[in-house]
């Protein structure tokens, strides 16, 4: 059948479309209107804010109460940041010393928490602690504190000032490396890996129900299983799925058991270009966002994240120690069982502890060049893979973590321009696409230097809640 209007090899030359048909052009998905991709990827609870600004505490909210230090007083630390745009706080809540009923050597680790003390890597015999110059380490220890009573004085003080709180666990990552005593690290790492999330979800939901008896519940914006599974002392969060064991288990059992709360588990480095991977079972995608770039290249040059390295420390790091830097050997290292408790290395305490942290932002600003776009772009499309995640499974998206990745602790490159620049590109592609929550930096907080930047943290804390 031969249609008069249709033009081909055989149709007459005089033959032409009507003028009234329209010519389209195939144009792509892009020319079709698109969702409103800022709309929040997933519903929360109508009680919790409709945008989280998230200030990491982490286990320093204890690890950092020496006298004088950043959080030796909570209702103060609560106050500022509060008064500087902040409504989330992020913090390990050590369910497992507290709720677990676990024991070492008879002592159970709810006793110990009743007196932890807290001691940090250590006394140097060269003088000073072992990570004083580091971020998250730079624990002078010294004291004890009850940190169950502690808790409680979290809670008062974040309800006082208009604070919720992410609850989560860095106890198989590092937490129990600051006390004094290995009990608490020995006590969880004699339970077989299989079980850990067990163990896990069993102290969760007592603490959980401790934390509901004082009236505390709806301060509870998310519970985390744990901190970044995939960079901890634990087995891939979807394994033993098929035998009814493992920690996506453990989140739906949570799940199900506290239905009005967010239960979920975070990844340090979420597979971004295969998210599903990522088990079905999350109640959020609390997941990290960081863009190491430059500051990997740095890392690998100077060989500062391994240990055991032959002729550490190597001629590229040597060259950005300080002139009084002592050898590795007269240095020394912090107790065997604390780098057992950890995941940082004794070669990147050292380091840390004797760069000239000018020389190393320096390096850092000389280099950025042909990583600048790189890392934007990286930030912006693990950030987009996150969100699209989430809303595909229907969940809140949150960014507790990020920007640029694990520096000295005097180094300003994250805290400067570049830094500041990046973590403004990652806040503002999170809000055009849906994220609920988000750091504003992972240094953005009371035991770091950037927690002094007042200006900016208050500006964008304010462009986040105006979204």
């Amino acid at each position: 059948m031969t249609d008069a209007n249709v033009t081909g090899p055989n149709a007459s030359a005089t033959t032409t479309a009507p003028e009234s048909a329209p010519t389209a052009r195939y144009l792509g998905s892009g020319a079709a209107p698109a969702a409103d991709a800022s709309a929040l990827t997933g519903p929360v609870p109508a009680h919790l804010p409709q945008r989280l600004t998230i200030t990491l505490w982490d286990f320093s909210w204890y690890t950092h109460a020496e006298p004088g230090g950043p959080f030796a007083d909570l209702d103060a630390a609560c106050a500022k940041a509060a008064a500087l745009g902040y409504n989330t706080i992020r913090i390990c809540a050590a369910p497992l010393l507290l709720f677990s009923g676990l024991a070492h050597e008879g002592r159970p680790l709810a006793d110990l928490a009743g007196a932890l003390e807290i001691e940090g890597l250590g006394a140097s015999p060269h003088g000073g602690f072992f990570g004083q110059r580091t971020r998250w380490y730079d624990t002078p220890g010294g004291y004890r504190v009850d940190l169950r009573a502690r808790l409680l004085e979290l809670f008062d003080a974040a309800e006082r000032h208009g604070l919720v709180v992410i609850l989560a666990s860095w106890e198989y990552q590092q937490s129990p490396a600051y006390a004094r005593s290995s009990d608490w690290f020995e006590a969880i790492d004699a339970v077989p890996p299989a079980d850990r999330y067990a163990l896990l979800g069993a102290s969760w939901s007592r603490m959980l129900d401790f934390l509901t008896e004082a009236g505390h519940r709806d301060t509870i914006a998310l519970v985390e299983l744990h901190n970044e599974v995939d960079f901890s002392i634990l087995p891939p969060l979807g394994d033993g799925a098929e035998s009814g064991i493992g920690g996506a288990i453990e989140i739906a059992r949570l799940r199900q058991e506290h239905p009005d709360l967010l239960v979920t588990a975070s990844y340090g480095k979420p597979p971004h270009l295969a998210m599903h991977q990522v088990p079905d079972e999350l109640g959020a995608a609390q997941f990290h966002v960081y863009s190491y770039g430059v500051l990997d290249a740095l890392q690998k040059l100077v060989d500062i994240r391994s240990e055991g390295s032959e002729g550490f420390p190597n001629a590229m790091l040597a060259s950005l120690l300080t002139a009084d830097a002592p050898t590795p050997a007269e240095y020394g290292r912090a107790a065997a069982w604390k780098y057992r408790a950890t995941v940082v290395t004794d070669q990147m305490i050292y380091g840390y502890d004797w760069l000239d942290a000018d020389a190393w932002d320096t390096w850092l600003y000389q280099n950025y060049g042909p990583y600048r776009e790189v890392m934007q772009r990286e930030i912006e499309s693990r950030v987009i893979a996150i969100a699209e995640w989430a809303r595909w499974r229907g969940v809140p998206a949150v960014v507790g973590e990020g920007w640029i990745g694990y520096t000295p602790l005097h180094g300003t490159f994250e805290e400067g321009p570049v830094g500041r620049a990046l973590a403004e590109h990652g806040i503002r592609t999170a809000l055009d696409h849906g994220v609920w929550g988000m750091v504003l930096c992972s240094n953005a907080a009371p035991h770091h230097p950037m927690w002094a930047d007042e200006k900016w943290q208050t500006r964008m804390n304010a462009e986040i809640l105006a979204r």
